[in-house]
């Protein structure tokens, strides 16, 4: 399908910012250029809102990434590390990622998900028939959900090109 893209749309952009950082890392060894990849999601239009959902640690090292993604106009949203008695780990925004779709959903003409988890096709679903929004969404290929990419309006695959990926930092060796 041909999605129309011009510079009088609104647009907002929801990063699953913890689905892209493992994504490129398993796939390619990689991490995320994220300044690339808000570029291309807006494509020259009038972005409303740009939200990135992460994930914090106790340790709090990833303060300086979090930083970054608010230098290039990506707004972080924080939620905690649940550690569960036995040591299960949970990092889940579905949910508040999803609330803020429908919030947005109605007052921009499209809204570009940065994800290729399955769990959010209901809520493409939603936002096309409940508001007539223009449902984007950006993921690595090799690794979203084939649902998801065939309900979008448009996917653009993240691992077509390498422009949306940067090496990853050399460590210290001692």
């Amino acid at each position: 399908m041909t999605v129309i893209k011009h510079r009088e749309q609104r647009v907002a952009v929801l990063i699953d910012v913890q689905n892209m950082y493992h994504s490129a890392r398993n796939l390619y060894g990689k991490r995320v250029n994220f300044k690339e990849v808000l570029k291309t999601a807006v494509a020259g239009r009038k972005l409303v809102r740009a939200i990135g959902y992460v994930i914090k640690t106790e340790s709090g090292e990833e303060s300086a990434f979090f930083e970054a993604l608010a230098k290039i106009g990506i707004e972080p949203k924080f939620k905690d590390l649940q550690i569960f008695a036995g040591g299960m780990k949970k990092a889940d925004w579905d949910v508040g990622l999803t609330i803020d779709a429908v919030r947005l959903g109605h007052s921009v003409d499209a809204l570009v998900l940065i994800t290729g988890d399955g769990d959010f096709v209901p809520l493409v679903e939603y936002l096309k028939g409940m508001h007539g929004t223009q449902v984007e969404v950006m993921a690595f290929g090799r690794s979203a959900s084939g649902k998801l990419k065939d309900e979008a309006d448009e996917f653009i695959d993240l691992g077509e090109s390498a422009k949306f990926l940067l090496e990853l930092p050399k460590k210290n060796i001692k």
